[in-house]
C-alpha cells in the first residue's frame, strides 16, 4: 500500500478556536481538515509545516509543540499525520486551495465532517482541551 506521510497545522486562536479548512479537490471534496501537507525530502515537520500553511493560506505560524501523529488507513493508502499545535504570528489567512473555512470553539468542533484521520485529532482536542 502507498505510504504518504504529512503534517497538518491545529491553529488556535486567542480564543481558543481551532482553524478548520474545507478540501474543494480530489476524493474526499467538501470534508474539513487541520491544513498542511507533505513534507519535501529532508525538510523537517516544521519546517514543511511553515511552508505549507505559507503556499496553502498566504500566512506565518508559529509551531508550538507536537500534539499526535496519526496513523490511518485510506482505500488508497497508509497515511501518517504529524499534527501540531500553531499559532499566528503574520498574516491573514487566505484560502488558496481551500473552498472553506471556520474558526471552531471547542465545543462545536463535531459540527463539520472531518476527514476520517483528522476525527482523532479532533477526539484528541476535546478529551485534552
Amino acid at each position: 500500500m502507498k505510504q504518504i506521510e504529512v503534517v497538518a497545522a491545529i491553529i488556535r486562536d486567542s480564543e481558543g478556536r481551532v482553524f478548520a479548512t474545507q478540501r474543494g479537490y480530489g476524493d474526499y471534496k467538501d470534508f474539513w481538515e487541520f491544513p498542511g501537507g507533505k513534507m519535501e525530502a529532508g525538510e523537517s515537520p516544521e519546517d514543511a509545516l511553515k511552508r505549507e500553511i505559507w503556499e496553502e493560506l498566504e500566512t506565518r505560524i508559529a509551531v508550538e509543540r507536537l500534539v499526535q501523529t496519526v496513523e490511518w488507513d485510506y482505500p488508497k493508502f497508509h497515511l501518517t499525520m504529524h499534527c501540531f499545535l500553531c499559532h499566528i504570528e503574520s498574516g491573514i489567512l487566505t484560502l488558496k486551495e481551500h473552498e472553506a473555512a471556520r474558526w471552531l470553539p471547542k465545543e462545536q468542533l463535531d459540527s463539520v465532517e472531518w476527514l476520517p484521520a483528522d476525527w482523532i485529532v479532533v477526539k484528541t482536542l476535546r478529551n485534552n482541551g
